[in-house]
């Protein structure tokens, strides 16, 4: 029997691998449409000799995508930027970018098409991020009706820029912040004893449900075995709703690290945000701080892992994995005690 093709955009980053060895396992032959194929090589060892290949296409350019996805049974696009920059914007990445795969792969005949979005995709949303995302989603169903989106809350994982960043920070720094606090602190009496309590955190910020990429991953493969998933929109989180207050504290659960948690309104960390974003990467701009005001949770009204049969992974089984490498050394903690 032919082996199935499979075009995969973005194949080579976080969530790609993850997707592409599962891709691999089933004997299909992969395509990993990259903008450098040079530093995605390391994607072959996920395959058999000449089944997984790195394929040079960017997606804001049509000639490239449709020769990427010629002849591909299924086509999936992961592509996605979380800041503008390095000639890369929202509008070309995320709409244009994304119409372009949408648009080659019904023009080839693509079986399958799905296209991986975001849980902030919100025409309405106060993150042009957000608002770019829904664009892209328009502009997929618009061209391939058939489409799955895929709508994922923060990603997880072994190689992730959120938990790996804040503990990185956590090196560095005695305080890590707690974006989302209400800007003046409430004061409690307690009336047993008569102390002050300082509640300085509120509900304790954004609320978030982070979600493991392999999860995802598992997701999509469902997602391709059912016809039914055809057209159809999930939302993808975690089994636990944390706030970004609790997000910080499992942070320095796994790390082993004490650090002060200081509460951040949104004004201010906007206007933090202002010089940070002209960083040449920037650690935090002023646009995902207007997407960090609205929780990143499902809906609940959409499909999801239950749906497609999936008990996802709590953070609390992954993080010790992986984040184990920032624990203060055991010879450092001696000697501080």
């Amino acid at each position: 029997m032919e082996r199935r093709v499979f075009t995969v955009f973005g194949g080579s980053g976080f969530l790609g691998r993850h997707l592409i060895k599962q891709l691999a396992a089933t004997g299909a032959h992969v395509r990993v449409a990259v903008r450098d194929i040079e530093a995605a090589q390391f994607v072959k060892i996920f395959g058999d000799t000449g089944q997984v290949v790195p394929w040079p296409a960017d997606i804001t350019k049509p000639d490239q995508v449709a020769a990427a996805v010629d002849g591909a049974d299924v086509v999936v696009n992961l592509v996605g930027i979380l800041f503008e920059g390095l000639g890369q914007t929202f509008q070309g990445i995320h709409v244009d970018g994304a119409g372009h795969v949408a648009t080659a792969a019904k023009a080839a005949g693509a079986e399958r098409l799905v296209h991986v979005s975001a849980i902030g995709a919100d025409a309405e949303s106060p993150a042009l991020y957000g608002r770019t995302k829904a664009a892209g989603e328009a502009a997929v169903l618009s061209a391939f009706p058939e489409a799955t989106i895929v709508r994922p809350s923060v990603v997880f994982g072994p190689d992730d820029n959120f938990f790996n960043f804040f503990a990185g920070l956590a090196r560095l720094t005695w305080v890590l912040p707690v974006f989302g606090c209400p800007l003046e602190p409430e004061f409690k009496l307690f009336p047993k004893n008569g102390f002050i309590d300082v509640d300085l955190y509120g509900d304790g910020g954004t609320r978030l449900q982070p979600v493991f990429a392999g999860d995802i991953a598992e997701a999509i493969m469902n997602i391709l075995s059912q016809p039914a998933a055809a057209g159809e929109i999930y939302e993808l989180g975690g089994p636990t709703v944390y706030s970004f207050k609790e997000i910080m504290d499992l942070l320095l659960e796994n790390t082993g690290r004490k650090r002060f948690l200081a509460p951040v309104p949104f004004g201010l960390v906007k206007f933090m945000a202002w010089f940070l974003e002209f960083w040449p990467k920037p650690i935090l701009t002023r646009d995902q701080v207007d997407l960090l005001r609205r929780d990143n949770v499902v809906s609940g009204g959409k499909p999801g892992f239950k749906e497609l049969g999936i008990t996802p992974v709590a953070a609390e089984a992954v993080l010790p994995t992986y984040l184990h490498r920032f624990r203060v050394p055991a010879r450092q903690t001696m000697s501080q005690a």
